[in-house]
């Protein structure tokens, strides 16, 4: 049987209707997207008054459209939906994304409206995205269907399903203006009226250019068939979701957005769980933990050494493995120890966690943190470092190839970096070091997180693994 999303995500044909020739409308913005990404299949538009956009033909009726388009993208308001989606399934398209807003999260003439779209599915075998959706991105197929202006998005290995707009819209400019990972697809669910986060999760799971799912949903459509689609797909990608409206405000913050009805949050963790779904606390984890997902490989396990440029500083992050964040962090061998301090003053006692600003005041920071991070590395008791890195005019901003050649010399060892010191080092530092593949991150405690989440998909893969 052929996977729901694939007439989504894979289609070959796209007609954008209501398209526009006024720049920043979102009927055009969707067109310049889909040009700036060099969409390689056919793209149609259709708006009343016809004539020419953007170098495109345009016809003025989706009645007038040639047969079998894959997919039709309604950038129209809700009144006039309903209409052009029956006119799309009359002219055999076989998908279609509802941008329009004004339907059940609205009020019961909305839900009325949202039902009647039901109808339409049922009479033609249509299959429906939304409604109130940005839409969708499909990098593989250069396909960016969404009407918030994007311009050219990186293509990379994780996949977003998030029941808001906001992934392919400016949570996307955020993450291609100040982080360094791409996307494969990502499927903004908004209403649910047809495609669920089952059809979307079975989707990603079998995709090759998938390699990590990241989820944000207010509600479940269809809960058992969810955890019976993770259990098999957390066996082999790790998947995290982040629940909104897990408290009483905010699940009624949900309904007004996305017409969500709450749930006992106690049971749909323990749900999760038993399915290998690693669950995450806040919205930022969603851009933070795909990072490092992107990056670097999961860690064999919880126990992280971690270097600073300050006692002070490893104690709290030394609380924060433990008390926040579920990490250990371990005693190191006796020869990891040795060499440590072998290139210490004698005053200072070297052990996990790793104060290496003595050792840089003598030797210099690159050779400090590229020994101590080397020793850590090396020692079987480690799964994972974050190395907090110490760059000022005055204490100087090291070369950092250093950690490249670390992170390929142990390529099964995650390192996470952060920094303190000057800002404009620590955002040349990210520059840097992201685009080589290794996160980097303005706080440790962000980096620290985010490798918890890391080595909960690995666990819960294993356990899956288990189960199978």
């Amino acid at each position: 049987m052929e996977a729901v999303l694939k007439r989504f995500l894979e289609a070959r044909s796209v007609a954008v209707i209501g398209a526009s020739a006024t720049p920043g409308k979102g009927g055009n913005d969707i067109i310049r997207n889909i040009q700036s990404n060099g969409y390689r299949g056919s793209l149609y538009l259709v708006n009343p008054r016809g004539g020419e956009i953007l170098g495109l033909k345009v016809f003025k009726s989706a009645l007038d459209l040639p047969s079998g388009i894959d997919l039709g993208v309604l950038v129209l308001p809700a009144s006039a939906t309903l209409q052009a989606l029956r006119e799309c399934g009359q002219r055999g398209i076989r998908a279609a994304v509802l941008v329009a807003g004004g339907f059940a999260e609205v009020d019961d003439q909305g839900e009325e409206l949202q039902g009647e779209i039901l109808k339409v599915i049922e009479e033609t075998g249509m299959r429906v995205l939304g409604p109130n959706t940005s839409g969708l991105l499909s990098m593989p197929q250069n396909l960016a269907a969404s009407f918030f202006p994007l311009g050219k998005v990186p293509r990379g290995s994780i996949s977003y399903i998030a029941q808001t707009g906001n992934f392919a819209t400016h949570s996307m400019r955020f993450i291609m203006s100040a982080e360094n990972y791409g996307v494969a697809r990502v499927v903004g669910l908004g209403n649910k009226v047809d495609v669920d986060e089952s059809d979307a999760l079975e989707y990603l799971g079998e995709d090759p250019e998938t390699n990590a799912i990241i989820v944000y949903l207010e509600s479940f459509k269809r809960p058992r068939r969810f955890l019976e689609v993770a259990r098999k797909v957390t066996r082999h990608k790790p998947v995290l979701l982040l629940k909104g409206g897990s408290t009483e405000k905010g699940a009624q913050a949900a309904v007004t957005h996305t017409a969500a009805m709450a749930a006992d949050d106690r049971l749909v963790s323990g749900a999760l769980r038993q399915a290998g779904v690693v669950r995450m606390s806040k919205y930022s984890d969603l851009v933070l933990t795909a990072k490092g997902l992107a990056l670097m490989p999961l860690p064999k396990g919880r126990r992280i050494a971690v270097l600073a440029p300050s006692g002070a500083m490893l104690v709290c992050l030394a609380d924060c493995c433990e008390r926040d964040f579920g990490l250990s962090v371990p005693e190191l061998e006796k020869e990891s120890r040795e060499r440590l301090q072998s290139i210490s003053p004698n005053f200072v006692r070297m052990r996990n966690p790793v104060d290496i600003w003595p050792s840089a005041t003598i030797h210099g920071a690159e050779t400090a943190y590229r020994e101590g991070m080397e020793a850590v590395l090396m020692d079987p008791n480690v799964d994972a470092v974050v190395s907090v890195l110490l760059m000022t005019d005055e204490t100087g901003a090291p070369p950092l190839d250093f950690i490249v050649d670390l992170a390929r010399r142990f390529p099964d060892k995650p390192i996470y970096v952060s920094c303190s010191g000057q800002k404009k080092h620590i955002e040349a530092a990210k520059a840097f070091l992201e685009p080589k593949g290794i996160p980097t991150f303005w706080f440790a405690e962000e980096a620290l997180e985010a490798l918890s989440y890391a080595a909960q998909c690995r666990e819960a893969m294993e356990r899956g693994g288990a189960r199978a």
